[in-house]
């Protein structure tokens, strides 16, 4: 350290979620001196992708083709751009991105992660199915591809990678640094200075004080800004809603920690970068509140198969083809036609027990914990013990014998505002059911049930067989009001294929790189408004590698 306080090193990162491990580790084995900061404790290292269910797009893989997938480049860029609906000039670079991120899913996407001892569950799920024409939106085949380890066994050959860096003397980490600010040296980003924040002992995802006792400037010849997406910034949130979408919500749970706060990127806009596609976002219809909560309105999202009936806040069953895991943003955005901000599953145990997974690694301790004894029983009959545990403890849930008491318990748990009305609940109910009893229907959600059960892996583990929702043999009745719960941006720093960070009219911002959610997990937005899912972390891979090897081939 020089007398000054100053620093110095080859690159400081700012982030220590995945793509800034991913970065860090990729500059690391390029031999470059590296300072990592991070506002939290260490504790948090991995970021949010340690709370992830650990899914990963991939595109005609093994795993595809053992459960007799038939996948394509081809059709996985039909889906991935007939859901990204590109359509201003800031999509650019979020094109390129989205197809050099193809490019990467489909090749050596799974060789690399598999030889850093990066395993997969072997029945690949199908998420948002879509369910309009061949060039809407939605993947045409299943690509969720679950770590075997979930988000921390994605993370952990990148820790280790870091941790054996800091231990050979080239990498140096720095919690509790809350970076302010870049230092800017005749247009080029020279640095970074901020707060060094008091220590802290707190848990992961638990909040952590912001007492500042100190103040730190780093030098470096780069800076890259991987200090992930605003979901914990419901004001931010709010700010950037788009109208699209409906009013924005006045009551949403966190998909995320508190300091998901986009304090990084406004920063980083300050200094002079160009912030793309802000009104992108990505939000779960599926939140319900966590029992056990680690961070302030913690939201945990169900993963649902496509059997439950979904109702709007008044009970009117929502439009097709809005079923469960069909379209994310198309239901949000239906729901803010609705005048309210909540809706309701109404399913039965049979249904739970075979369609319920709940997102997150901690909600998943068999893939999480590699534990194949846990593993077989999840395949057995039976509700699981994470999801028992919301039937017996979650406020968002009510468990009935009889129609009438289940609407009876959806009216209390909302206060009778808005009531639903048993007679027209019961009466949609009663009519999809007729639609069950013959191998004809009109109803979509059906037909999308019995497709969906075509498909090897959907039917040994993931959806239940056709039954009728009032039958008794099925029950109990299970209703679960659903919340809004935030979780990712979609846009953010404009960067070019490089992971260079841009300056508005696209000149770029030298010594200024970015990758994961920050950047819209590339080039400000390469999912455009929609998102295939396992895209995330994968994102954050991708654009985190580009960025740590065009840094270290810069220097």
């Amino acid at each position: 350290m020089n007398p000054n306080g100053r620093t110095e090193a080859d690159v400081v990162v700012v982030g220590a979620g995945l793509a800034g491990l991913v970065a860090t580790a990729e500059l690391a084995d390029a031999g470059k001196r590296v300072v990592l900061v991070d506002q939290e404790p260490e504790a948090s290292l991995g970021g949010q992708a340690h709370w992830s269910f650990g899914g990963l797009f991939l595109v005609d893989s093994p795993e595809q083709r053992r459960l007799r997938v038939h996948d394509s480049l081809e059709l996985a860029r039909q889906d991935w751009f007939g859901t990204a609906g590109f359509d201003r000039t800031e999509d650019h670079w979020p094109r390129q991105w989205a197809e050099a991120y193809l490019q990467f899913a489909a090749g050596e996407k799974r060789a690399w992660l598999k030889e850093q001892g990066v395993g997969f569950f072997p029945v690949v799920g199908w998420a948002e199915r879509g369910g309009y024409t061949a060039t809407g939106p939605g993947n045409s085949v299943p690509r969720f591809h679950i770590v075997w380890g979930t988000g921390p066994g994605v993370v952990a050959p990148f820790l280790r990678r870091v941790r054996a860096a800091v231990e050979a003397g080239t990498v140096e980490l720095r919690f509790r640094h809350r970076v302010s600010g870049l230092v800017v040296t005749d247009g080029a980003v020279s640095g970074v200075r901020g707060a060094v924040l008091e220590p802290s002992d707190v848990a992961r995802g638990e909040a952590s004080s912001r007492t500042e006792v100190g103040e730190f400037e780093i030098s470096a010849q780069a800076v890259v800004v991987t200090s992930g997406g605003i979901g914990g910034n419901h004001d931010l949130v709010r700010r950037n809603w788009p109208a699209r979408l409906g009013p924005a919500p006045q009551r949403m749970l966190s998909g995320v920690p508190a300091h998901v706060d986009g304090h990084m990127l406004e920063a980083t806009q300050a200094a002079g970068a160009s912030v793309v596609n802000e009104d992108r976002m990505w939000h779960y219809t599926e939140g319900i509140a966590n029992h056990s909560p680690v961070w302030a309105q913690h939201g945990i999202r169900i993963l649902p198969g496509p059997s439950s009936l979904w109702f709007d806040a008044v009970g009117r069953r929502l439009p097709v083809p809005l079923f469960p895991g069909f379209d994310t943003l198309g239901t949000l955005e239906h729901i803010g036609t609705t005048g309210y901000e909540h809706t309701w599953f109404v399913t039965t145990k049979k249904i739970v027990e075979k369609e319920f997974a709940l997102s997150g690694s901690e909600q998943n301790p068999d893939l999480t914990g590699k534990d194949v004894k846990l593993l077989v029983n999840r395949a057995r009959a039976g509700v699981s013990a994470p999801v028992q545990a919301f039937l017996d403890k979650g406020e968002d849930f009510v468990v009935a014998t009889t129609l009438p008491e289940l609407v009876a318990g959806m009216n209390r748990i909302t206060g009778g505002t808005p009531q639903i009305d048993l007679a027209d609940l019961e009466r949609e109910i009663v009519a999809r059911d007729r639609e069950i009893a013959h191998p004809f229907t009109k109803d979509l959600q059906v037909t999308a049930i019995r497709g969906a059960r075509n498909y090897l892996g959907d039917k040994l583990i993931r959806v239940a067989q056709p039954h009728r929702i009032l039958d008794p043999e099925a029950g109990p009745l299970i209703a679960v009001r659903l919340n809004i719960i935030t979780r990712k941006s979609l846009g953010g720093l404009e960067t070019d294929l490089s992971a260079r960070v841009l300056r508005p009219g696209g000149e770029v911002f030298p010594g200024l790189y970015a990758a994961g959610e920050v950047a819209g997990f590339g080039g400000g937005g390469m999912h455009g408004y929609r998102s295939l899912e396992g895209t995330f972390l994968g994102g954050c891979l991708f654009s985190g590698r580009t960025a740590g090897r065009a840094v270290a081939a810069a220097l």
